[in-house]
């Protein structure tokens, strides 16, 4: 019986499968790799004896996650969306436990803090306290972050893309915060969103080909569906951008989700990965550790 893999690493001596909590080795070979399917109980997606990412040693431990600099009201006007808290604080947390030094920026440099992600179901523990801290290491640079345009892009092997409803204003057209994104992607680093950030895909492109980033590859983010539950989709209409489903559509992109509109779920295409909610934000940015563990960064 064939068994699929939840996950795939390539280095120059192996290619390596995560099925469940097993892992499943070949030796590379320059087979077709169909043929390597056929034989072996791992789907893989790629064959290579090179590793995935070629960025810089200088950039290789460097994260930048980008903040929304919009803010605006939703449900009927009685709250105020900005930056989703967890959505930057978890990949922090995530990156600075891998011995990344990460980096927070905006287009404008300014934040407004989202008011439901402070609420205890998306906000609580020693998150809660982090937040609450303003002498915290992540309140720190949160409060005090660059805006985009005093960013070197080149210095990252990482970009994150944070979120919040808000980023749905700004981001498709957050030019400098696009231009970073793909100084990372050029550059051979990983480029990662979750929720509402690949709303900045949608003026993204690959500065090798001048094609959208996402175009001809699978993305999530948060759903539409999601939208219409929460009864904020006529208020979110009248920013006149589009959902992420529909942002992907236009790009040429493939747009899949989990069953649950709150599952933890995402994707990783290479060195492109995506998550799709709030419960998405740690498992990403773990993903997107992932191409530099298969390399000699770690």
């Amino acid at each position: 019986m064939q068994t699929r893999c939840r996950g795939w690493h390539v280095s120059s001596s192996f290619v390596r499968c995560t099925v469940s909590r097993r892992t499943c080795r070949r030796k590379t070979d320059r087979r077709p790799s169909s043929e390597i399917n056929d034989a072996w109980p791992c789907t893989i997606k790629s064959i290579s004896n090179r590793c995935l990412t070629n960025i810089p040693s200088s950039s290789s431990h460097r994260a930048l996650i980008s903040i929304t600099s919009a803010h605006a009201t939703l449900f009927q006007g009685k709250e105020t969306t900005g930056v989703f808290i967890s959505e930057a604080l978890q990949p922090y947390n995530v990156l600075t436990a891998a011995a990344f030094e990460v980096d927070l920026t905006s287009e404008t440099g300014t934040f407004t803090p989202d008011w439901l992600s402070q609420q205890p179901d998306f906000l609580n523990g020693e998150d809660l306290a982090t937040w609450q801290d303003t002498n915290s290491e992540f309140r720190k640079k949160l409060d005090n972050m660059p805006k985009a345009a005093d960013i070197d892009g080149s210095r990252y092997g990482i970009f994150y893309a944070s979120a919040g409803h808000a980023a749905l204003i700004d981001y498709p057209t957050a030019s400098t915060l696009q231009k970073i994104a793909g100084q990372v992607w050029a550059n051979g680093g990983i480029v990662s969103a979750v929720c509402h950030g690949p709303a900045l895909f949608a003026n993204l492109l690959d500065p090798a080909t001048n094609e959208p980033i996402i175009k001809g590859k699978t993305i999530t983010g948060f759903t539409t569906e999601a939208e219409i539950t929460m009864g904020i989709m006529e208020e979110l209409r009248s920013w006149g951008n589009d959902m992420i489903d529909e942002m992907a559509a236009k790009l040429g992109a493939k747009y899949t989700r989990a069953q649950g509109i709150w599952d933890d779920y995402h994707l990783v295409d290479g060195r492109l990965v995506r998550g799709q909610n709030p419960a998405s934000a740690r498992s990403t940015a773990q993903a997107a550790l992932r191409p530099l563990k298969s390399c000699d960064h770690f």
